[in-house]
């Protein structure tokens, strides 16, 4: 049976609790509609976060990514909405989405977001 996209994140426990370490995922092939002209905006969606008790499992993940496939969403919008979703979800020491979203009409659009809530660990790159 093909997976379908799901707003369902589901989580697992963190493996080492004790210990500062960066989770990072990059889904090159995010999808969602301009809410203005219909058409669709790709983008990659980079996500860091250090997580405290929970980490988010990756085919979840990556069905919630896909559920904005057929979704009107601003950028600005949709990168702070899935920064809250997993903010709210996991409660990481700290959290940070990237959209880089493909050039359109000659621009090119980075988004950035960092739950103020998760600001006791830095991610530094």
């Amino acid at each position: 049976m093909p997976s379908r996209p799901s707003r369902d994140l589901e989580t697992f426990p963190n493996p080492a609790p004790r210990r500062d370490y960066v989770v990072a995922f990059e889904c090159p092939e995010f999808t969602c509609v301009c809410p203005k002209t219909g058409q669709p905006d790709f983008a990659t969606i980079r996500l860091r976060y250090i997580p405290d008790q929970l980490c988010v499992e990756l085919k979840s993940f990556k069905l919630y990514l896909w559920s904005f496939r057929d979704e009107g969403h601003f950028h600005e919008a949709v990168v702070n909405r899935i920064c809250d979703d997993l903010a709210r979800l996991l409660a990481p020491r700290a959290i940070e989405i990237e959209g880089d979203f493909n050039v359109r009409g000659g621009i090119r659009t980075v988004v950035t977001a960092r739950d103020p809530a998760g600001a006791r660990a830095r991610l530094d790159r």
